[in-house]
């Protein structure tokens, strides 16, 4: 049985309070980034957000990648100045 979608934890206060201690699936990226699900599959198709891994045919993201990635577009952003 699932549970209701207001008892799932928030994926963006997860990532900001400390890595959750599982893989974050594709609706976890995009609710973060506060971007469309078919954003999120954007950009794994141009390999230009954060990478992620298949585990038979889910997709997944590692918390410390993408917080990897979150810095690196920082320090990018902030460097363009």
């Amino acid at each position: 049985m699932s549970r209701p979608r207001s008892a799932q934890p928030d994926a963006r206060a997860a990532l900001r309070s400390g890595l959750p201690d599982r893989y974050l699936t594709p609706d976890d990226i995009a609710e973060i980034f506060e971007v469309p699900l078919e954003t999120v599959y954007q950009w794994r198709r141009k390999r230009t957000g954060p990478p992620g891994f298949r585990i038979g045919k889910h997709l997944r993201y590692d918390p410390a990648d993408v917080r990897a990635y979150v810095t690196q577009r920082k320090t990018t952003d902030q460097t363009a100045v």
